[in-house]
């Protein structure tokens, strides 16, 4: 446990006691010296624990892992998928095919920047990036974003050429089945990604799998359109391309949500109010103050002031903030660090300090 370094005097109305804990994983907690930290991770190891989001709290190399290992099986399927629909292509001179195996070779390249990201976010923080390189995940989403409104435009482009320019599809059972493997290729790699990503938290890799899903429309389109020609209405597919190019809009909206929230390190509400309630639990806190979560890849930290009695002495208010971000660690999920710092609660006549902090900064 980082040691407390408080003021020379730790009277009413200052700082009593705040630290800041890096946390591999959630249940570990060094004391600063390695015989206690050994046995600390035994008595967790022997110790049965049951904890509502326990199976939800990997540590950051694991969720990085699973995030890397989702890239490259969806790279793979995407890439088996892309290959079968380009022999097609060359068989029937599909141009409609040709589109979307371009497309489909365009998302499984979404990993390159994904990729980039899980390995950045293993590095380890440095003076230069103090917070590590967790950030460069929301990059990568937007990246992904970008992609997915390249293809919207690619998409619309396709559709409104071939409605200007109606062409007989050659080879329709041929181009069909290429569509339907196209199809589901991308819808199991997107319910992959998405499952991947939401459990670790990573608003980018969730972002490519709505992606996938609309590679997975586009694929369908060429179905529709091809059944359509294979009836004699050549415009079936340009019109059905419309309309997946509105699908694909939608999505991208949803997509550009997720990932620009992240970028303004919005978090869902109700985990605020779970940390809260936590918080408002331990032993020795009076009140909560200021409480902030913000996410770092697909990591949490938390800052918080608790108000404790004024009377403690610093080590005791420091045992009170100790307990506080266990209690935080325990009870957010993909929460990893937590910065805590205890307030002395106001006696009548007292000022404030935060106050005058506040003036003094807008001075």
């Amino acid at each position: 446990m980082d040691a407390v370094r408080p003021p020379p005097r730790a009277r009413k109305g200052q700082h009593v006691s705040g630290h800041h804990h890096e946390h591999p994983h959630p249940h570990e907690h060094g004391q600063g010296h390695r015989s206690h930290r050994l046995r600390h991770r035994l008595a967790h190891l022997l110790t049965p624990h049951s904890h509502e989001t326990a199976d939800k709290l990997d540590s950051a190399l694991e969720s990085s892992a699973r995030g890397m290992r989702a890239l490259w099986v969806s790279l793979a399927v995407l890439g088996v998928t892309a290959l079968t629909q380009a022999v097609v292509v060359v068989v029937s001179g599909s141009v409609a095919l040709l589109g979307d195996t371009v497309h489909n070779a365009a998302d499984a390249l979404t990993a390159v920047p994904l990729g980039i990201a899980f390995v950045l976010g293993r590095r380890a923080a440095t003076r230069r990036f103090t917070y590590g390189y967790g950030r460069a995940e929301d990059l990568a989403g937007i990246v992904i974003v970008l992609t997915i409104a390249a293809s919207a435009a690619f998409a619309g482009w396709a559709a409104i050429d071939r409605l200007l320019d109606p062409r007989p599809v050659a080879h329709v059972p041929a181009v069909a089945a290429a569509a339907l493997v196209g199809f589901a290729g991308n819808e199991w790699v997107a319910r992959y990604r998405i499952r991947v990503g939401r459990d670790i938290g990573s608003a980018a890799l969730v972002a490519d799998g709505l992606h996938a899903r609309t590679d997975g429309f586009t694929s369908l389109a060429v179905l529709v359109g091809a059944g359509g020609s294979a009836l004699g209405w050549q415009l079936a597919d340009p019109i059905v391309g419309l309309a997946i190019t509105a699908a694909i809009t939608l999505v991208l909206r949803d997509a550009a949500r997720e990932v620009f929230r992240r970028v303004l390190d919005a978090v869902d509400p109700a985990l605020v109010d779970r940390a809260e309630g936590a918080l408002r639990e331990v032993e020795g806190v009076r009140g909560v103050g200021e409480l902030r979560l913000r996410w770092i890849g697909h990591r949490l930290r938390a800052e918080v002031a608790v108000v404790v009695d004024g009377e403690m002495t610093v080590r005791q208010s420091h045992a009170v903030a100790v307990a506080a971000e266990h209690a935080l660690l325990h009870a957010v999920p993909r929460l990893t660090a937590a910065l805590v710092h205890a307030d002395p609660a106001p006696v009548p006549g007292e000022a404030d300090p935060h106050h005058a902090l506040a003036h003094h900064a807008s001075a």
